[in-house]
């Protein structure tokens, strides 16, 4: 019924317009009368079915929304080197595993803290899933240095570093400077040696190129994470990590 009385509308409109001078309709222009025609009918028609708007605006979300996936699915495809095998990354799990969770994190953000043990308890679980855990801090200078710490450990060995990054992660309350060094020499590190190794180009080097890649997936916020062919910018629950560890190995087993 909307349609059919906007579809009116329009006709009304182009009738009037019939009325205008040859040379206008030839040139495609309007005059000033028949613009104002034009707002009067459209005005009309909305204060009438206002409805519209609303429905205008979900078709422009839900459009935005699809370019933006697009353009999402397209970034990875092409970054997917970098997103899932660059060999300076700290990994998890089953490193031959079927499926690859990727977690952006941040050592003082709360939610990546809040949802630690239950990613690993689910990657666990599961058995066949590979974790790919990408070092982005945001917060400020304590995460960075908290970051530079863990990689230090990556350095040395990946044991090394599970140990720093599971101290960190369980540490309630924002870890400063005091604290990770503390952390971190619990943890079995030589702490004045550390201090010296993560001035190595090499950490700038993984800092910059993990925040690059989040900015050209437009990854702003931790813990962001990439399961499949998905970017879910929030912390994940148990059971929904799982779901989305089950859609990814069944949309695979479609692509033989």
């Amino acid at each position: 019924m909307i349609a059919r009385t906007f579809a009116a509308a329009l006709l009304a409109a182009s009738l009037a317009f019939t009325a205008a001078p040859v040379r206008a309709q030839e040139n495609m222009t309007l005059s000033p009368k028949q613009v104002e025609a034009v707002k009067k009918v459209v005005r009309d028609y909305l204060m009438e079915h206002p409805e519209v708007l609303g429905e205008a605006l979900e078709a422009l979300r839900e459009k935005m929304r699809a370019q933006a996936e697009s353009d999402a699915q397209k970034m990875m495809e092409a970054r997917k080197d970098d997103i899932f095998q660059n060999p300076d990354d700290p990994v998890g799990g089953n490193l031959k595993g079927d499926v690859v969770v990727v977690e952006f994190f941040d050592y003082n953000c709360g939610f990546c803290k809040q949802t630690f043990d239950s990613v690993w308890e689910t990657i666990r679980a599961d058995g066949k899933v590979k974790l790919v855990m990408k070092e982005l801090p945001i917060l400020g200078p304590d995460s960075v240095l908290a970051s530079r710490v863990a990689l230090v450990a990556k350095s040395q060995s990946q044991a090394k570093y599970d140990e720093v990054h599971r101290a960190f992660m369980r540490f309630r309350g924002r870890l400063d400077e005091k604290a990770i060094f503390r952390l971190a020499g619990e943890s079995g590190m030589n702490v004045e040696q550390l201090k010296k190794d993560m001035a190595s180009p090499d950490i700038d080097r993984q800092l910059k190129k993990v925040n690059e890649l989040a900015r050209s997936l437009e990854v702003a916020a931790t813990p962001t994470f990439i399961v499949g062919d998905r970017i879910l910018g929030s912390a994940l629950d148990q059971p929904t990590l799982k779901q989305l560890i089950d859609n990814a190995r069944k949309a695979q087993a479609k692509k033989g």
